[in-house]
């Protein structure tokens, strides 16, 4: 257990951290100021648990299976919520990033890139799938939302005798290419702009900075790997759109 008087700096700087975000959002009168700061509450609670699950089954390979497991179902609803609920929703958002997960997962540790042992498809699945949540959710709100902003074009495309999919053709393209492009900065400014997590944390782990560099380079690849198949196969399933949607 670590010594409870080397947490009171942390607990204090977050509690400070969380202030100013509240502070900040609350006096422009931004809409649900109090998120960003409970979801930093959220996270340390998450955190903390995950720490101490993990100290028993991080070797296990049946229980790093459910772990897995778990990550990509609370992934696969939190997604679909931001897109508006509906199991048939649900089923879609599921399948298309755990396609593009296991497809990415399997060239990985197929090639040998990084050695197949449980702690490496952890982190390895973790990070993928975290990212393919967040690039599935932005491809779907584009795409929703270019199509209810630009429906008149989406409407006269049908009248002219276009399918529903090639009418949305347009929007779909753009929202692959906006669901892509936090990735693909990321991607491009990783160690001029920032240092990203798992290259931290595997020299933090011992690793020299050239064994930590290889692996945030597969890491990233199969980010963008893996968020390209989800973000392509969801706007698919999703496009054949026969009468104005809601707005997510």
């Amino acid at each position: 257990m670590p010594d409870l008087a080397a947490l009171v700096p942390t607990l204090v700087a977050i509690a400070i951290l969380a202030a100013i975000t509240v502070g900040i959002l609350w006096g422009s009168r931004t809409p649900s100021y109090l998120s960003p700061a409970l979801a930093v509450l959220r996270g340390a609670a998450q955190l903390a648990l995950i720490s101490l699950v993990l100290g028993g089954v991080i070797s296990n390979p049946g229980w790093v299976a459910v772990a897995l497991l778990v990550m990509f179902s609370v992934a696969s609803v939190t997604a679909t919520r931001r897109l508006t609920w509906s199991w048939r929703r649900f089923a879609l958002v599921a399948a298309t990033m755990a396609v593009g997960i296991l497809v990415t997962v399997a060239i990985i540790f197929g090639t040998g890139a990084i050695e197949f042992a449980p702690r490496y498809v952890l982190a390895v699945g973790g990070i993928v799938i975290g990212n393919s949540m967040t690039i599935a959710t932005l491809a779907g709100r584009r795409f929703f939302e270019a199509v209810v902003e630009q429906w008149d074009q989406v409407e006269g495309w049908l009248a002219l005798g276009a399918t529903p999919r090639q009418a949305t053709l347009l929007q779909a393209r753009q929202a692959v290419h906006s669901a892509l492009i936090p990735s693909t900065d990321q991607t491009k400014t990783t160690g001029l702009v920032t240092l990203p997590g798992a290259f931290v944390g595997a020299i933090f782990g011992g690793a020299s900075p050239l064994e930590a560099g290889r692996f945030q380079v597969v890491v990233l690849a199969s980010i963008m790997a893996a968020g390209a198949i989800t973000a392509v196969a969801l706007i698919r399933s999703l496009g054949s759109v026969k009468v104005r949607p809601a707005a997510p």
